[in-house]
């Protein structure tokens, strides 16, 4: 997926996936998509993940961040969240996402910070407040991923992964 080896996790979430024979980092990178428009994870835990994206290349027509750029940072770091949460036995899967976008960026990094709202067993919501490089908030979002039992062929897809 992305190169994110910088990313920091809890030591012992990371050993739980490396019994598995599930390299994390490369587990929870932004994905392809992520990786395109430059999305990086730069600290991942259960209770706060942060990434950060380039506002250029990811813009609509009038030169502002595209909201849709938005979305997929605060569907990353909201999904990456959910996933530390419910542990190696299940995965997460995006189920409601809600943006509402307050200003404009043109230039520079935004950064979003996911803290959780609801961590619970078949479901988990996350807020996700996007800011430029000022500290303005640019878009606060909602992710609710529901977290289902991990299946043979998901199993065989994370060994491939990771």
């Amino acid at each position: 997926m992305g190169e994110q080896q910088h990313v920091k996790f809890p030591q012992e979430v990371i050993a739980e996936y490396a019994a598995l024979g599930v390299d994390l980092p490369a587990l929870f990178s932004a994905g392809h998509l992520g990786t395109r428009m430059g999305v990086e994870i730069v600290e991942a835990s259960a209770e706060r993940v942060v990434g950060t994206m380039p506002v250029e290349g990811n813009t609509q027509p009038y030169g502002l961040l595209h909201g849709g750029a938005s979305a997929v940072l605060a569907e990353t770091l909201g999904s990456v969240g959910s996933m530390l949460h419910a542990g190696s036995s299940k995965i997460a899967v995006g189920v409601d996402l809600n943006c509402t976008h307050h200003r404009g960026a043109r230039s520079g990094l935004v950064t979003g910070v996911a803290t959780p709202l609801h961590r619970g067993r078949s479901t988990a919501t996350y807020e996700i407040a996007i800011s430029d490089e000022e500290g303005h908030r640019v878009c606060t979002a909602r992710l609710t991923c529901l977290l289902r039992d991990v299946n043979a062929s998901d199993a065989t897809t994370l060994r491939t992964l990771g």
